[in-house]
């Protein structure tokens, strides 16, 4: 088996042979498991781990696989990891069945620069992180069922999960309010928050 081809340096910048070396010390070294990929100029992805080129796909798969990694430029090391993971958003978003609304994507856009930009990214990350948990919760529950007991299963949790999501949307709303009214116990002059109609 031929070996793998790796970039020269003159058409890629540094190459892989004596720059990767650093990129598997901080990928292996002392128990880490954060794998470290490397971008080249010419926008491939180079894994140090395995020694070979990758693709989005594949960078994708190692998100559904919950697995450590950072994606670092080859040239400045600079943290290009947000980018990748953008880029996986978008071709999704591109590419199926979209996730954001027209609308939804406007109102995130309108909170970049906005004074409470850092607190409605925590925001939002708290509250996807407890739908991963209710997710997992439900999994969890319905390992061992074969096709027949999970369609039943299914179809007796669909009133329940109603009730569970229409809880968590409300215990939401309600953190959202409790974050405003401290904001405004904070800054006085600052304009109280009016819930949505419902």
């Amino acid at each position: 088996m031929a070996p793998t081809r790796r970039p020269s340096a003159k058409t890629e910048g540094a190459s892989p042979d004596a720059a990767d070396e650093s990129a598997k010390a901080a990928g292996k070294g002392a128990g880490s498991t954060t794998r470290v990929l490397k971008k080249y100029p010419n926008r491939r992805l180079y894994d140090t781990q395995n020694s070979s080129y990758i693709t989005l796909a594949d960078v994708k798969a190692m998100v559904l696989a919950a697995q450590d990694f950072v994606v670092r430029d080859a040239k400045t090391s600079e943290d290009l990891t947000r980018s990748i993971l953008l880029q996986i958003i978008l071709e999704e978003e591109t590419g199926g069945v979209p996730m954001f609304s027209s609308q939804m994507l406007a109102q995130i856009i309108r909170f970049y620069g906005h004074s409470m930009q850092g607190m409605m990214g925590s925001y939002l990350e708290k509250n996807l992180q407890a739908f991963a948990d209710m997710q997992a919760r439900v999994a969890e529950q319905s390992k061992g069922l074969n096709p027949e007991l999970w369609t039943q299963f299914l179809n007796g949790q669909a009133p329940g999960m109603q009730g569970v999501m229409g809880n968590y949307l409300e215990q939401s709303r309600h953190m959202f309010e409790q974050m405003a009214k401290q904001a405004e116990a904070l800054f006085p002059g600052m304009p109280g928050f009016v819930p949505p109609k419902r």
